[in-house]
């Protein structure tokens, strides 16, 4: 830890080259810029239509789960006050494999995910200016996988299904994309250019210099609280209670129509609506008392945005049946949409373009320092921690993560990218719960931040003994079905069928969570474990178990080039390397 501090700061104020300019409120301001954007605005929807009103209940879960986790961040913060996150804390804790590991997924939480925020942007700001009878052709609003994907879907259809397909809106402009497009050569000319356009300016203002990015972000913020809280009043006036109480496949009224199963479904959707507190921790180099900040902001943060969400969540069930919220990319317009209130469609969408653009920015800024404290340890280029003379900003770190960004928005979509977010988060989260496990306590100090330790030797093997007793007793075949059942795969929950793949193999991440959470709760006897991050470990490992298995085939595939690049370029030219050399 001592030569971790040594390389980002001087006694606490910095000589890494950035400038200390970011106070608490700038800091918490930056973490509700990170997280309330397109999880709140695009992925509620799909999350509703999975869990029902129920989806509450998750939303709660992921927030207590991040609850957890944001302890274990401000322990990292309050010792470790220098940029890079999960992938410095993984450092001092688990060593350089890991840290590798953790670095190269947080790409797909910061790079990957801001191409889904781009996509989403992108629609909001699309159908802003058809409110204002702007049009930009079809074929520059989408991406071409979508667009191919649907007219796929359209020419496998009867022709009385296909009349029911156009009459969606959406379906019928990814259809004229695909038909109207400009063709060279024998390929269509089909791409996101809002998407392109966003990422270019907030890589541009991001390379200029931290406190305009600061300023440009609070001003954002404000509007788009603001904004919610209205959505959340004026919703309110129209929430019916019967649709909280929905009647499921079996007749009966159920908070929960599809059952947890269905609630479990919608976790990559809900969690990503919680992706960016921990981007706050990035910041550390750039803030004026990392130590007593960072877990202020990133704490004050993720109370106020789960509160949000929590109430979101109610008024979107509570407005409209949650059926209708299938394939619904902006699940706030369509509430008053169906309601015909057309003032509050038009502010939805002005709300939208605000808060995904405060995403994108703080996103935007994270993956650079990441990349920047890699450089430091070796395990990228030197290039990569080189500073700006003039904007005091890793000048060639943002220009390569705009670059991350903006070349695949010409060649993915949403749907594959937002799982593929989720996942690489929470895999991140586990092992900061788990590096705190490693580090020694500390003694306590006045000013900063101080994990309060609650001795888990025989809380922590109890819970875990009452969670297997109660589900053994309330489920009996709960244990053994999951040696026989995997319904994370393919299951349409809203049928309650369930496929052949999921009937094939057992539910591996399910078993390895239970093996998991039994090994802890033998360590934490011998050990005498801290009961808050062990909390972390357990809660994060339970939301990867929502996952799907294609989930898991793409996070691994990717952890697999990692370590290639790893094996023949980081573990050769590493600090570590050259120490041991």
């Amino acid at each position: 830890m001592e030569s971790i501090l040594k390389e980002g700061s001087d006694d606490g104020h910095g000589s890494s080259g950035l400038k200390r300019v970011l106070n608490v409120r700038d800091l918490t301001f930056f973490g509700i810029a990170a997280i309330i954007g397109a999880g709140s605005f695009s992925s509620l929807g799909d999350a509703c239509f999975k869990g029902g009103p129920g989806v509450v209940i998750l939303f709660v879960m992921c927030g207590i789960a991040c609850a957890f986790t944001a302890f274990c961040y401000s322990e990292f913060a309050s010792r470790i006050p220098v940029a890079g996150s999960a992938y410095t804390y993984a450092y001092a804790s688990f060593g350089e494999l890991f840290a590798w590991i953790i670095g190269w997924a947080l790409i797909m939480e910061y790079s990957i995910g801001n191409i889904y925020v781009a996509f989403s942007w992108s629609d909001y700001f699309t159908s802003f200016l058809h409110k204002i009878n702007v049009h930009i052709p079809d074929y520059l609003t989408t991406s071409y996988l979508e667009a191919k994907k649907t007219f796929l879907n359209y020419t496998s259809q009867t022709s009385a299904e296909q009349l029911e397909f156009v009459k969606n809106q959406a379906n019928a402009e990814l259809l004229n994309a695909w038909n109207n497009s400009p063709v060279v050569g024998s390929l269509k000319i089909i791409f996101d250019l809002p998407a392109l356009i966003i990422n270019l300016f907030i890589t541009t203002l991001v390379y200029i210099g931290i406190k305009e990015s600061r300023n440009f972000s609070n001003a954002m913020v404000v509007l788009k609280l603001a904004a919610v809280a209205l959505v959340i009043i004026v919703g309110a006036y129209y929430i019916d209670p019967a649709n909280w109480m929905p009647v499921n496949d079996a007749g009966t009224k159920s908070f929960m129509p599809n059952g947890f199963s269905g609630v479990m479904a919608a976790v990559s959707g809900v969690f990503f609506a919680y992706i960016g507190f921990d981007a706050v921790s990035v910041l550390a180099e750039e803030s004026k008392n990392p130590q007593r900040d960072l877990p202020r902001g990133m704490t004050y943060s993720l109370v106020i945005c789960t509160i949000v969400y929590i109430l979101l969540a109610l008024v979107l069930t509570g407005v409209v049946h949650y059926k209708q919220f299938e394939n619904v990319g902006d699940p706030l317009a369509k509430i008053f949409e169906v309601k015909n209130v057309g003032w509050m469609q038009m502010l939805v969408s002005v709300i939208a373009v605000v808060a995904m653009t405060s995403v994108l920015l703080v996103f935007q800024m994270g993956q650079p320092r990441i990349w920047m404290s890699m450089s430091r340890d070796g395990l990228l280029p030197h290039v990569f921690q080189k500073i700006h003379k003039k904007y005091n900003t890793p000048s060639f770190s943002t220009i390569i993560t705009g670059l991350v960004v903006g070349l695949p928005i010409l060649f993915t979509d949403k749907s594959f990218v937002l799982d593929f977010t989720s996942i690489a988060t929470l895999f991140a989260f586990v092992l900061v719960c788990g590096g705190v496990l490693l580090i020694p306590r500390k003694e306590k100090v006045p000013g900063r931040f101080n994990m309060p330790y609650i001795n888990a030797q025989f809380i922590f093997p109890l819970l875990i003994l009452a969670a297997i007793v109660i589900l053994a007793l309330a489920s009996p075949g709960y244990f053994t079905g999951m040696f026989d059942f995997d319904y994370s795969g393919n299951a349409d929950y809203t049928t309650n069928k369930v496929s052949f793949m999921d009937l094939a193999t057992p539910n591996i991440s399910l078993i390895v969570f239970w093996l998991s959470a039994i090994v802890l709760a033998i360590l934490s006897l011998v050990k005498k474990y801290s009961l808050i991050p062990l909390m972390g470990v357990t809660t994060c490992l339970y939301l990867l178990t929502g996952m799907t298995k294609s989930n898991w085939a793409w996070f691994l595939g990717w952890l697999g080039l990692g370590l290639i690049i790893y094996i023949f370029y980081g573990y050769r030219k590493s600090r570590l390397a050259g120490a041991g050399a």
